[in-house]
């Protein structure tokens, strides 16, 4: 591969860097400030901070007619709501995730004493390779946690199929999904549940938070249990259970950006769009894309440097971050190549060729409402004059 040139060198470099504020990736979204305060002073004007106040019940209300599900758990975060599922479905032995994945997919298993078994993923959609889990499946095999990577379906109805096929639970990590659809039809109505994240860095956020949503009465009853404790009604105490609760303030957040959320849909769509035209005649590089076909939320901009471009993965985010475009690497190197995966799996590469090569070859471009044209045009020249030398 050719010697990347310092920055210094470039055609547009040298000077000060083009944008004064640092471009982020994940910047937060926030609605009307007006309308958040008049809920945060509801909240104080009755005293109910937590446990399951009315601002929660609302905002599961929004959520769940939004997907189209029976039943929608707020907790308060995505991590949490990851647990209490894995718990409520019951899982044990060994569970197939991607390593391709951020770590809180891996860790949610792990932490309960159960063996994520990392599968290979498609070099296209970088979702599952539903003949790698076919081949990973062994006596102590419980379920498939599939994962939406960039908001972009995982391979719904291939895993539904080996699911069936040997008994297995099915759950997905839905963190980068919320809006977006599957056949038409809503993510968070597969498997037997599916979790969502709304933090900060979401494109629909709670301040911090997360849910879980199903269509299972009985799966749902558990959850609820699960996320308080146990309780059911005042100091009866009918199943095991931790602190998952969403807060009142988080849902005030959530329900703020309610009413926001079309606006920001629609920006991310533009956002997306103009990456697209400006990039699309840099060979160097390729744009993951949405299909146009299915709701999507557009919040990834997600960039393949190519095998055969004259620099690598990193030196483009040295080159942007040159910029203060502080554009990051998604998901390096994978969850086999962090600890404490990387002892227990040292092997782990050799059966995972696809998810290694594209860790390597991934960036995430800022993007979002708050990103203009100009500073998109100014990221995609910085990418052309990289892709010339």
């Amino acid at each position: 591969m050719k010697k990347m040139k310092t920055y210094d060198d470039l055609a547009i470099g040298g000077a000060p860097p083009a944008f004064v504020e640092p471009l982020h990736v994940g910047r937060p979204n926030i609605g009307s400030k007006q309308t958040f305060l008049n809920y945060a002073n509801e909240m104080l004007d009755r005293g109910w901070l937590t446990n399951n106040g009315p601002l929660v019940q609302e905002f599961e209300e929004k959520v769940k007619c939004y997907l189209d599900v029976k039943h929608c758990i707020a907790v308060c975060n995505g991590t949490v709501a990851l647990e209490i599922a894995i718990r409520a479905l019951e899982l044990s032995g060994e569970v197939i995730v991607p390593s391709y994945t951020f770590i809180a997919t891996a860790h949610a298993l792990y932490w309960q004493g159960i063996k994520p078994v990392f599968a290979d993923i498609d070099p296209v959609t970088h979702n599952l390779d539903p003949e790698s889990v076919r081949s990973l499946i062994t006596s102590r095999t419980t379920a498939i946690i599939g994962v939406h990577l960039w908001g972009r379906a995982a391979p719904i109805s291939a895993l539904e199929e080996i699911a069936t096929e040997y008994g297995l639970q099915l759950m997905f990590d839905a963190a980068h999904a919320f809006g977006c659809s599957y056949n038409k039809q809503m993510i968070g109505n597969y498997g037997n549940a599916e979790v969502f994240s709304f933090h900060a860095t979401k494109f629909f956020n709670t301040l911090e938070g997360g849910a879980v949503v199903t269509n299972d009465d009985q799966i749902a009853e558990k959850i609820r249990l699960m996320r308080n404790f146990g309780f059911a009604g005042y100091d009866n105490v009918v199943h095991p259970g931790t602190n998952g609760k969403m807060t009142e303030i988080c849902a005030a957040m959530g329900l703020t950006n309610f009413n926001h959320m079309q606006e920001v849909l629609k920006e991310n769509e533009r956002c997306y769009n103009e990456y697209a035209y400006l990039l699309s005649e840099i060979s160097a590089v390729r744009l993951c894309q949405y299909d146009l076909h299915e709701k999507n939320n557009f919040q990834y901009i997600v960039l393949e440097v190519a095998q055969s471009a004259q620099f690598n993965r990193d030196d483009l985010v040295t080159a942007l971050h040159a910029e203060n475009v502080l554009a990051r690497k998604y998901f390096w190197p994978g969850c086999h190549q962090m600890l404490p995966y990387r002892e227990k799996y040292p092997v782990a590469d050799s059966a995972l060729p696809v998810t290694c090569d594209v860790a390597e070859r991934v960036i995430v471009l800022p993007a979002g409402p708050l990103i203009r044209r100009a500073q998109i045009t100014v990221i995609s020249d910085v990418i052309r004059i990289l892709s010339r030398i």
